[in-house]
């Protein structure tokens, strides 16, 4: 099957490379000249396991091209999928400038019927807007070309991308058109061989279905982490209690684990986008809002542990602090959204000196707070992990990679000026480190 994506970010790429892995001809369009030179040269601007491999095979036996020339991609093509990003404006709404301008420029060149696919997340309504200009783009032209508009929403988690589409738990598809549920089904079925995947539904139900999910995962995140303040002012651990009532079956272990909040491109981005959805239509979401409210509260958690450790903010003053993980999550270098990056700003208004060590995000991180205004001169950007701590007046954990999880404590107690360790993934044993020497402060511990 031929089939464009237009726009080459995270959804696109990693979109565009495993369906060209089936055998599939993709064509990826995007308007970056700098960042279609690279992919043409192989080289993948964003850090996702297992992407480069893929793409670099595709694009070797001419199953994966990349152009800026919609009309040329679109040359047989069946299916074109819109995966432009939809950044949150300052109200929370979700920016479709993007995704109707792509519409209007598939108006502009469609010759044949086309199965225009919505794969960036977008609310409630969207594939309505593109339906209309695309139709628009088609009456201006004075053509009659049918078009059928889908939604399909991704479901993949930064660090686990090529195995969530590879391997979905479920493929939803939202459509009234009998052709295009026989289109998609046939573009997917070599992902749902031992089983039937899909889930057809209405366009409007599938694009709910993507906010809803994303919304169910961040208010456990906020939930638990709610919990774990609490379990502090009470004098309880929570990981007896994340280990209780996980054991529940209704409740499971997933996403109940305390930390410093979360981030990245979806859930803070989706959550607020739902919660304007419901303003807009006269509808008060405030459990949305309360998860909204105690993520930005928690991210504040590891400098209110700092400055307690010290006396105080101003305690902090000429002080260094070592920051082992700077991405929103392992496995990734993505920076949006990032506990990092509060942390930092807090600590560099309080006069402290940072020095910072990820294994993969430090080059972006550089970059983000560049544009954040952080003054880089007060930020050492460390090339090894022990490198970070050597003379710090505490260390804390913000991303939980590997490499992290079973530090040399003992060699952490020679060179570290002072022995605090602030931990924001509760990943060590409190007891052990401090029957070792060292002052502990997990989350709700």
């Amino acid at each position: 099957m031929k089939i464009s994506v237009i726009g080459s970010g995270y959804v696109g790429l990693v979109t565009g490379g495993c369906f060209a892995d089936m055998g599939n001809h993709v064509t990826c369009v995007d308007v970056d000249q700098r960042k279609l030179e690279m992919l043409k040269r192989g080289e993948i601007p964003i850090y996702e396991p297992g992407l480069e491999a893929i793409a670099t095979q595709a694009m070797s036996m001419g199953f994966l091209g990349f152009t800026d020339n919609l009309k040329n991609a679109l040359v047989d093509c069946q299916v074109a999928f819109i995966a432009v990003g939809t950044p949150p404006h300052e109200d929370g709404s979700a920016d479709l400038r993007y995704v109707i301008e792509v519409a209007r420029q598939l108006g502009q060149t469609m010759t044949d019927y086309l199965v225009v696919v919505d794969k960036s997340t977008v609310p409630v309504g969207t594939a309505d807007k593109v339906k209309a200009a695309i139709q628009d783009e088609l009456d201006k032209r004075g053509v009659t070309i049918p078009f059928d508009v889908v939604s399909n929403p991704e479901f993949l988690k930064e660090g686990a991308a090529i195995d969530d589409f590879m391997k979905p738990d479920r493929i939803v598809i939202g459509t009234d058109s009998e052709r295009a549920e026989a289109i998609m089904r046939e573009l997917y079925s070599p992902f749902a061989r031992h089983h039937d995947k899909m889930i057809v539904m209405g366009i409007r139900d599938a694009e709910m279905t993507k906010y809803a999910a994303n919304a169910m995962l961040a208010t456990k995140i906020s939930f638990i982490n709610e919990v774990a303040t609490l379990c502090e002012y009470l004098g309880v651990d929570v990981e007896q209690v994340r280990r209780g009532i996980g054991a529940d079956q209704r409740i499971g272990y997933s996403f109940i684990y305390p930390g410093c909040g979360y981030g990245g491109s979806c859930f803070p981005k989706d959550v607020k986008a739902i919660v304007r959805m419901g303003h807009e239509v006269g509808f008060a979401p405030t459990i949305l809002e309360a998860v909204e409210s105690r993520n930005q509260a928690q991210k504040a958690r590891l400098f209110d542990k700092l400055a307690q450790a010290h006396g105080g903010a101003s305690g902090l003053k000429g002080k260094t602090i070592a920051i082992w993980g700077l991405a929103f999550k392992p496995g990734t270098d993505d920076m949006r959204e990032a506990p990092s990056i509060p942390l930092i700003r807090s600590l560099l208004a309080a006069g402290a000196n940072v020095r910072v060590f990820d294994p993969i995000a430090n080059n972006t991180a550089r970059q983000v707070f560049e544009q954040e205004g952080f003054d880089l001169d007060k930020i050492d950007f460390a090339t090894q992990p022990y490198e970070a701590p050597e003379g710090a007046h505490g260390i804390v954990l913000v991303t939980e990679w590997k490499m992290f999880r079973q530090p040399d404590f003992k060699k952490l107690l020679k060179i570290m000026a002072n022995p605090l360790i602030i931990d924001g993934r509760n990943q060590y044993n409190p007891e052990d480190l401090r029957q070792l020497g060292f002052q502990y402060s997990g989350i709700g511990r």
